[in-house]
C-alpha cells in the first residue's frame, strides 16, 4: 500500500530565492529578442574612453600623474551602473501597465521576488557589459597594477554599485506616469552623477560650490576607490572626504534601503 507523500513546505528565504530567479531568468530570456538593451549600456562607457580618451586627449587633463586613458578607465566602468537605470525603469513600468502584475498577482509568488528577480536579470546583463567595457579599456591601453585580489574587489565595488543603481531605475519605474518621464529623468540622472564627479575630470577646476557637490558625489567616491584598486593614476588632492570606505558605504546603503522601502511600498499599491 502506497502512502501518499506531502511535499515540504520551502523557508521564506527559499522561497523567495527561488521565485526571485524564475523571474530573473524570464528577463534574461527577452534579452535575446531585445539585444539593445545590452549595447545601449555599453555604448555610454565605451564612447566616452573613444571620444575623451582619444579625440579630446589634447583638450583634456588631470592634476596627477600617468595616462588619461587609465584615469578615465573608472569612471567609464562607473557609467555601465548608471547606464542600467533607463532601461530597468522602463522595463519596470511596461510590466505595471502590459497586466503583467495582474498575471504575477493570480500566482502563488511573493511580491518582493518580481522586484528582486527584476533586479537580479538586470545585474547580470550589467555584468555582460562590464566584461565587454573591461575588454575594450583592455584594448585602450587600461591595465590593472596592484594584482588580482585588489582586481576582484574593484569589481566586487562595481557590481554593488550597479546594484544600488537598478533599484534607483526600479523605483523610477514604479513612480513614473510616462515613458517620456522615465527617459528624460533617466538621462538626467546618468548626466549629472557622471560629469558632476571625478570620473572623467579633476574636481578642483570646479567653482567652489560645485566643487563640493562633486566630492561627495557617491560616483566620485567609487570611482576614486576604484582608481586606487587598481593602482590607476588619480587626481591630485581627490580624496577630500574623510573617509572614503564610510563614504561609499553610506552612500549606497542608503540609496538601496531608500529605494527598496519605496518600490515596495508603491508595487503593495499597486497590485492591492
Amino acid at each position: 500500500m502506497l502512502t501518499a507523500v506531502t511535499p515540504r513546505p520551502r523557508s521564506a528565504p527559499l522561497a523567495l530565492l527561488l521565485e526571485s530567479v524564475t523571474v530573473a531568468g524570464r528577463r534574461l530570456r527577452r534579452l535575446r529578442r531585445a539585444p539593445g538593451r545590452l549595447i545601449g549600456i555599453v555604448m555610454n562607457p565605451l564612447i566616452s574612453m573613444i571620444v575623451l580618451g582619444y579625440l579630446f586627449q589634447g583638450s583634456l587633463s588631470f592634476s596627477g600623474r600617468g595616462s588619461y586613458q587609465e584615469y578615465i578607465f573608472a569612471g567609464a566602468a562607473a557609467q555601465v551602473g548608471l547606464a542600467g537605470i533607463g532601461p530597468t525603469a522602463v522595463a519596470v513600468a511596461a510590466d505595471l501597465r502590459g497586466g503583467l502584475v495582474d498575471r504575477f498577482r493570480s500566482m502563488p509568488i511573493s511580491r518582493p521576488a518580481v522586484l528582486v528577480g527584476h533586479t537580479l536579470g538586470d545585474l547580470v546583463v550589467g555584468l555582460i557589459g562590464l566584461a565587454v567595457v573591461t575588454a575594450a579599456g583592455l584594448a585602450f591601453g587600461w591595465r590593472p597594477h596592484s594584482g588580482v585580489l585588489p582586481f576582484l574587489a574593484g569589481l566586487a565595488l562595481l557590481t554593488a554599485f550597479m546594484y544600488a543603481m537598478l533599484w534607483v531605475g526600479l523605483m523610477l519605474g514604479m513612480f513614473s506616469r510616462t515613458m517620456e518621464t522615465i527617459n528624460v529623468v533617466a538621462g538626467l540622472v546618468t548626466v549629472l552623477l557622471t560629469f558632476l564627479s571625478n570620473a572623467f575630470q579633476s574636481v578642483d577646476r570646479l567653482p567652489g560650490w560645485l566643487r563640493l557637490v562633486a566630492e561627495w558625489n557617491p560616483v566620485s567616491a567609487v570611482v576614486t576607490a576604484l582608481r586606487r584598486l587598481w593602482g590607476n593614476p588619480d587626481a591630485a588632492g581627490s580624496a577630500a572626504t574623510p573617509s572614503l570606505s564610510l563614504t561609499i558605504a553610506a552612500s549606497l546603503g542608503t540609496v538601496f534601503v531608500v529605494t527598496v522601502l519605496l518600490s515596495l511600498r508603491r508595487y503593495r499599491s499597486a497590485v492591492s
